[in-house]
């Protein structure tokens, strides 16, 4: 399962085929979801920050100083979309947009809206 933020406060949740199988669900359903918070849970595994990333940053001040101010979920979840990203188009393209973001300029990155930086 994954959420993403539409933008006006609701979310599109996208569930493997397995689930969707499961649930009785095709892609556009409407369901609704209840969300429980685990106590146990400690934050999971953190994915290393990529070495293309680091020299990103190193080389805009302005980039590194918005990323150190994310909440840490956020970098989490900007470097756990990083990790999956393959080829070296799909880095530099999302490489040049992340920048372009945490440099403060307003733009689309990881289908949400980023105003300076944040």
């Amino acid at each position: 399962m994954n959420m993403m933020p539409v933008g006006d406060g609701s979310f599109y949740l996208y569930l493997h085929g397995t689930v969707r199988e499961a649930s009785e669900t095709v892609v556009g359903d409407r369901v609704d979801v209840e969300i429980a918070f685990d106590p146990r849970y400690r934050g999971g595994p953190q994915h290393r920050m990529p070495p293309w990333f680091k020299r990103g940053l190193a080389s805009n001040p302005q980039a590194l100083k918005n990323w150190k101010a994310l909440p840490p979920s956020r970098r989490k979840e900007v470097l756990r979309y990083f990790s999956r990203l393959i080829s070296a188009e799909a880095r530099a393209r999302n490489l040049a947009k992340a920048l372009h973001v945490l440099s403060g300029e307003a733009g689309r990155f990881m289908a949400r809206a980023w105003r300076h930086g944040v």
